[in-house]
């Protein structure tokens, strides 16, 4: 009951105040509005935004917590990539702690989702940063890790080539047993309605689910060092550099979609978005709606799917039906959690992708967009 205590009360206190600049924001934009003060609304927007997206990253580390969270592995540069997020790192922790990072030359590269291995060193880093109240000094270091089979016993892996990402801090340390539990359900050195005590916990989720591990050397008063563990990946790495993608009506002209969603505020909001892009959107609020709709011979080009439907079918089950109508017919799942029915063996067939809600709209316009260009199989 102590955990389950540390984990309402922490849940409570984040949503709450996540949730008081959400709708604290948007009743000032509502009243600026109604009174005809359109000049700097931006920034209540921008805040509302602000408060959503760091719900979203709460929800993630519970899905992390449970190992339900969805992942899109792509072959990555892991040095690029902590580089890459320096400044955001450097913002995060403050100006008492100063941040080092030591790229191994030649690392190899892992194939993990990048923005989960984002979050990752985030939470690595502000642990740190939580450990040296004073300030002190932060070192993120990489390297290449063959593992042998005692090697590999002790960290609980299997033997053979990972790379490692390691987060020193020279802050306070930990005692043995707080190493113990540091990854147990809900456990957290912070009082109730200060911290959920999911950090590590999403840390060691994506570690594995990734195939790798996190593994923690410490001791009171000299300070503490995290490693996370990533099998190596044999091939290039895949420098696509995602961009925030504007609204546009390229290629659109002509082309319907089928969203399926039984609540009424996500098919809304998908119709309202790509009718903007130049879609032609049709709703069906559980999948036998949806699949009349396929019957009745209307041109559809994508059928986008929650995957937890009511009444009987879900998503995948729409999707295999739907195919059976019209093969090669692609498919966008939206879900709220990595439900395994939208897999299959663990894997989405071709011309099937997913998308984790909450989305932006620009992600689900760029989504939509690829997957609808004549070689978009996504």
């Amino acid at each position: 009951m102590e955990a389950v205590g540390q984990l309402t009360g922490g849940l409570a206190h984040d949503f709450n105040n996540l949730l008081t600049g959400m709708m604290g924001n948007l009743e000032l934009l509502q009243a600026r509005v109604a009174r005809g003060r359109v000049d700097d609304i931006d920034r209540f927007i921008n805040a509302a935004q602000g408060a959503g997206r760091r719900a979203a990253s709460l929800t993630q580390r519970l899905l992390a917590f449970s190992r339900r969270q969805t992942l899109d592995p792509k072959p990555t540069d892991v040095n690029r990539l902590i580089f890459g997020m320096e400044e955001l790192l450097r913002r995060t922790v403050g100006g008492t702690a100063q941040i080092e990072i030591v790229g191994a030359a030649g690392l190899w590269v892992a194939n993990i989702d990048a923005g989960q291995l984002e979050n990752a060193l985030l939470n690595l880093c502000i642990n740190a940063r939580d450990a040296m109240p004073d300030g002190g000094r932060i070192t993120i270091e990489t390297a290449n890790k063959w593992l042998d089979d005692r090697t590999a016993r002790e960290r609980d892996l299997p033997p053979g080539q990972y790379l490692s990402i390691c987060v020193t801090d020279t802050g306070c340390g930990m005692s043995a047993e707080t190493i113990e539990r540091a990854f147990e359900p809900f456990y957290t050195t912070k009082p109730i309605g200060q911290g959920t005590g999911l950090g590590l916990l999403m840390i060691y989720g994506f570690a594995r689910q990734s195939g790798g591990q996190v593994r923690i050397y410490s001791e009171l008063g000299e300070g503490t060092t995290m490693c996370v563990y990533l099998p190596r990946h044999v091939g290039e790495a895949d420098n696509a550099v995602s961009e925030n993608t504007a609204i546009n009506i390229k290629n659109a002209i002509g082309q319907t979609v089928l969203i399926v969603d039984d609540e009424a505020t996500i098919r809304h909001l998908v119709d309202e978005v790509l009718d903007e892009a130049g879609y032609t959107v049709i709703g069906a609020a559980d999948g036998a709606a949806g699949i009349k709709v396929l019957q009745s011979g209307a041109r559809v080009e994508l059928l986008i799917t929650d995957v937890g439907l009511p009444n009987g079918m879900n998503g995948r089950q729409v999707a295999d039906a739907a195919r059976s109508l019209r093969p090669g017919l692609k498919v966008l799942f939206i879900t709220g959690y990595a439900e395994n029915a939208a897999m299959g063996n663990g894997h989405l067939e071709s011309g099937m992708a997913l998308l984790t809600k909450p989305f932006s709209m620009e992600a689900l316009v760029a989504k939509v967009s690829e997957m609808m260009t004549p070689d978009g199989t996504s």
